[in-house]
């Protein structure tokens, strides 16, 4: 250690800076090095991978998004329209309209935006709504962009009221009007802008103003992907992370991805970390996705631990329902919060809880997929009890 503070300044590489004898702070070396660090003339352990590949790499996830819009896979009729405004705005060498795209999560928004900018050989700057909490956030932004970059702002439902009213004259005029001074002294500049495109992404778009929403040229709704499409997403991210995997492997995973390309990368990756450790081959197979899975809690249909445990709740302690979402959330320690932005949206997509007036209430199908029966429904006068 005393080597490491005595050690010259130009000599250490970047990190956390620590106390000298002369009271100067310098850069310190990384002190822990793994077994498999580049750090030393040790060849690798053996059985371990070659340091010229690593599948955890940054740039390995960055190469699972579609580089081209002819790459992606789903969202077909959204694809075909951005191709028709995408080569009429190649062929008018003009900058592309604005466009807000909205959804659930996960299904490519940032994406799209992403291969449209790649497309137009353009740069793209990226930020979100929560970032920006005042108007001179955005002026960096709006002040580099160049002749028909893209600006993706994500979560574009979440911006400030000030930020929002600041980028109306941006996205219709390409201006900015800047306030210098206060009082009778103050006055106003108006900058000009390079034209370039606003691209947003919301995942709430019953949010947005009507004048914020009123100002994107082009719309488009994403949707939920089938389970053919996840195959085909699973396979081709499976060679880009250069891992062999089985076709029955592939639709095992899509089919518990909940219709979400996100969730089935996701589902890969620690797939492919399971059959990693436990396959000698490292290929991931039908058998091995099924213990990867069971191990991670997902169920047949892509329900995980927290979506069962709501469904087993509302049985054990509510009969069923109705009951109130605050009252679940006590019950099961969760804020009632979570159980509504997380667990409930795909446990109403399946069709195993209901809303009501009253409270939320399991559904037969929920009572199947628990392994239980349905209560008997009759509506004759037997189904009452007798007072005495």
């Amino acid at each position: 250690m005393c080597d490491l503070l005595q050690r010259n300044p130009d000599e250490t590489t970047g990190g956390v800076g620590v106390g000298s004898k002369h009271g100067n702070t310098m850069a310190r070396q990384k002190v822990i090095e793994g077994e498999g660090s580049s750090g030393g003339n040790k060849p690798p352990p053996a059985g371990r991978l070659s340091p010229h590949f690593n599948p955890d790499d940054e740039r390995f996830d960055d190469e699972l998004r579609p580089q081209k819009l002819s790459e992606v896979v789903g969202q077909r009729k959204v694809v075909d329209r951005l191709k028709i405004v995408l080569d009429a705005t190649l062929k008018r060498k003009e900058p592309l309209s604005h466009i807000l795209f909205d959804g659930p999560p996960g299904l490519g928004k940032t994406t799209l935006a992403m291969t449209l900018a790649k497309e137009m050989g353009t740069e793209c700057q990226i930020t979100s709504g929560p970032a920006l909490m005042a108007p001179k956030d955005l002026l960096s932004y709006l002040t580099n962009a160049s002749y028909g970059s893209v600006l993706f702002i994500d979560e574009i439902h979440r911006l400030p009221p000030a930020v929002e009213e600041f980028i109306y004259p941006v996205m219709e005029d390409f201006r900015v009007d800047i306030v210098l001074g206060e009082g009778m002294n103050a006055r106003t500049i108006n900058m000009k802008l390079k034209p370039f495109t606003v691209i947003g992404a919301t995942t709430r778009s019953g949010m947005l103003t009507a004048p914020l929403r009123d100002r994107f040229v082009h719309r488009e709704h994403l949707d939920f992907y089938d389970v053919m499409e996840l195959t085909e997403i699973v396979q081709r991210n499976a060679k880009k992370l250069r891992t062999e995997i089985n076709e029955d492997a592939a639709v095992l995973i899509a089919d518990r991805s909940r219709g979400t390309p996100r969730k089935a990368n996701n589902l890969l990756r620690w797939t492919r970390d399971f059959a990693t450790v436990r396959e000698p081959s490292g290929n991931i197979t039908k058998p091995i996705s099924e213990r990867a899975l069971a191990m991670l809690e997902v169920d047949a249909v892509g329900l995980e631990s927290q979506d069962r445990r709501y469904l087993s709740t509302l049985v054990s302690v509510f009969s069923g329902g109705p009951a109130g979402l605050s009252a679940i959330g006590h019950t099961m320690n969760v804020p009632p919060d979570t159980l509504e932005d997380e667990v409930e949206p795909f446990l109403l997509r399946l069709g195993f809880i209901q809303r009501t007036p009253r409270g939320r209430t399991i559904t037969i199908a929920g009572l199947h997929h628990l392994g239980l029966q349905a209560p008997d429904q009759r509506t004759d006068s037997t189904a009452q009890g007798e007072l005495f």
